[in-house]
């Protein structure tokens, strides 16, 4: 039987200061649950707004309680202090958030190493790293899930060549998510990939892909704050190893108008972006 809540389920995510993440954070604590955020933004950016402790006072306002853990995915003990301090808190970790990404549109012989570097290190090793390290907590939860903020893999010419290092990079995260689908299937872990038809009105999507103009023909955060929703509360035995596309989560759910998701009211769907990697 599917959950309608995450009311005291324990939520523990990469990032989530603000954008996907923080909707996602928001959208459960409407619920009453337990959200840890672990995030390098302790004090402010100077073009990004948000630090995981702005994100911690919003996820209380809106009911859940908060745990701002300041800390690096790409560092190993971090993430362990993360999963225990996570699981000292809220007494066990019911679910998993690989939420923490980084974003290079760059061709090959524009992309530097260094950036080719921070994308693996934290789009993939920290994906890998912080399932790893919740694993034996997820074990003894009731439903627990494992979602990734990550495309299907499309090997498509058009996206395997558009931008070789982010496309690695994304991928990599789907596809540690699918083996951790198919090695801990037996525990009733769930693992699942997100992505959204449309690009979503986010900082990083002003900054890395096109600016006032891709925000306009974007969708909210919320969209993909619904979607993951649904994919968390699903019965995880039933409900894993799948590369799920937000608009047909909610589709599958009854949902069958989606213009209250436009960045800008009232923008036809024709008209909004696709995101990168759907065909």
């Amino acid at each position: 039987m599917t959950a309608t809540t995450l009311a005291g389920k324990t939520i523990l995510m990469s990032g989530g200061s603000r954008g996907i993440g923080l909707a996602i954070a928001l959208r459960a604590a409407r619920d009453g649950a337990n959200i840890a955020l672990l995030a390098k933004t302790d004090t402010p950016h100077p073009k990004l707004e948000g630090t995981v402790h702005t994100a911690a006072e919003q996820i209380r306002a809106a009911g859940g309680q908060a745990l701002p853990l300041v800390g690096d995915v790409r560092n190993d003990d971090d993430v362990t202090e993360a999963v225990i301090t996570t699981q000292g808190e809220f007494g066990g970790i019911d679910i998993v958030i690989n939420n923490a990404s980084v974003v290079d549109l760059s061709g090959t012989l524009e992309l530097s190493m260094k950036k080719y570097d921070l994308m693996q290190d934290v789009n993939v090793r920290g994906t890998f790293m912080l399932s790893r390290a919740a694993i034996p907590m997820l074990k003894d939860a009731e439903n627990p899930h494992i979602l990734s903020l990550s495309p299907p893999l499309n090997l498509s010419p058009r996206w395997l060549g558009g931008h070789t290092g982010y496309t690695l990079a994304k991928y990599g995260m789907t596809m540690a998510t699918l083996g951790m689908a198919a090695e801990f299937v037996e525990d009733g872990i769930a693992a699942n990939a997100l992505w959204p038809a449309t690009t979503i009105a986010t900082a990083a999507v002003q900054y890395a892909l096109g600016g006032d103009r891709m925000m306009r023909a974007s969708r909210t955060p919320e969209i993909y704050a619904d979607a993951a929703h649904e994919v968390l509360t699903r019965p995880a035995r039933e409900y894993t190893g799948q590369t799920l596309i937000v608009e047909d989560v909610l589709r599958e759910a009854g949902v069958t108008d989606f213009s209250g998701y436009a960045a800008v009211p009232g923008t036809p769907d024709a008209e909004l972006f696709p995101d990168i990697f759907l065909d």
